[in-house]
């Protein structure tokens, strides 16, 4: 194995690498006619040259004016880069040469200015060209990696789907015997069932219909509500039309964070408002829960968000919004995302 494969090299290690290759073989095409010390000066002049045009192109004008669409400003400030460039160039070349030789070039040569700028025109236009490669195998990458991601997701859902066919037998069997003698635990049971199905079902579908998605919050949040005494305040607003589709288990980290975090147990004074509605091709998810004034030991991480904005991101890249706000009285959480 050689030592590039022991060792894994970074890109600015990399750059350190060619720049001295560029260096050097400059340095020795230069030996035989201008001496050590000069041909050492004139070759870290013309690679600083090099570097000034290709950062200078790569860093500041490509991000800030070619990404941005601003092709004519683009062009003129490039023009500009390389004629600075070649005039820095120039006289500190018409320096060295005055240092070390006898008869030095004149920097207001006609054939000196144009040979500067053609060759840093030559130099900014493989920058520009790099400059793109890089930014089109950045996106590759990022699309292999969504995949990957993806993969791997659905690998989990289906190693979750441990003998469901016993467990929704077992829990049909348990339906109609409590069905007689307690409806409301039938009905309890009937809603567990119904999550179960959504997560060997649903789950791994690219995508679900929206009124399967808010049938799914509804029971979860049934069954969350047995178990707070008294009863929260909550308010559950929907409007939207039949049709819809997104992606599952989009909605549910917000839900979960509130009877994870947000239940005040103790005062037993909590109010919870969920909204979800179809605006303008967007769907708009909010939700606002009173803050628990009494958390114990649990205490928010914040993964969960964390974790939906990255898959946010592997979905919509940048066209969705997702905020969260505390002003001391209530948590409250917002996420638009596009319906097409």
């Amino acid at each position: 194995m050689s030592y590039f494969a022991k060792r894994k090299i970074t890109l600015t290690q990399l750059q350190y690498l060619v720049w001295s290759a560029i260096l050097v073989i400059s340095w020795i095409s230069m030996l035989s006619s201008d001496g050590v010390a000069p041909s050492a000066l004139f070759a870290f002049n013309a690679v600083s040259f090099y570097a000034l045009i290709i950062y200078g192109n790569i860093h500041i004008l490509y991000p800030r004016l070619f990404q941005r669409k601003q092709y004519v400003l683009y062009a003129m400030a490039s023009v500009l880069l390389v004629g600075i460039a070649g005039l820095v160039k120039g006289y500190v070349s018409l320096y060295i040469g005055s240092r070390y030789f006898a008869r030095a070039f004149k920097i207001q040569d006609a054939d000196t200015h144009l040979s500067f700028f053609l060759s840093g025109l030559t130099v900014f236009v493989l920058s520009l060209i790099i400059r793109l490669a890089i930014a089109y195998f950045s996106e590759k990458q990022k699309s292999e990696e969504a995949l990957l991601q993806r993969s791997q997701f659905e690998l989990k859902l289906l190693k979750a789907q441990v003998q469901p066919h016993f467990l929704f037998n077992t829990l049909n069997n348990m339906y109609y015997e409590a069905f007689m003698e307690s409806p409301r635990t039938a009905l309890l049971i009937e809603r567990l069932s119904d999550i179960m199905r959504y997560f060997i079902d649903q789950n791994i579908q690219d995508k679900v219909p929206l009124e399967t998605e808010v049938q799914f919050l509804d029971n979860y949040i049934a069954l969350e509500k047995i178990r707070i005494m008294p009863e929260p305040e909550l308010e559950f607003l929907k409007d939207f039309k039949t049709g819809i589709q997104l992606p599952p288990m989009l909605l549910m980290t917000f839900v979960e964070n509130i009877f994870k975090h947000g239940i005040d147990k103790i005062s037993g004074r909590n109010r919870i408002c969920i909204r979800i509605a179809e605006q303008d091709g967007y769907l708009i998810f909010e939700t606002m829960n009173s803050i628990n004034r009494n958390p114990g030991k649990a205490k928010p991480t914040g993964l969960g968000l964390k974790n939906l904005r990255q898959r946010l991101t592997l979905l919509y890249g940048t066209d969705f919004h997702l905020a969260t706000q505390d002003d001391g009285r209530y948590f409250k959480a917002f996420l638009k995302i596009p319906l097409s």
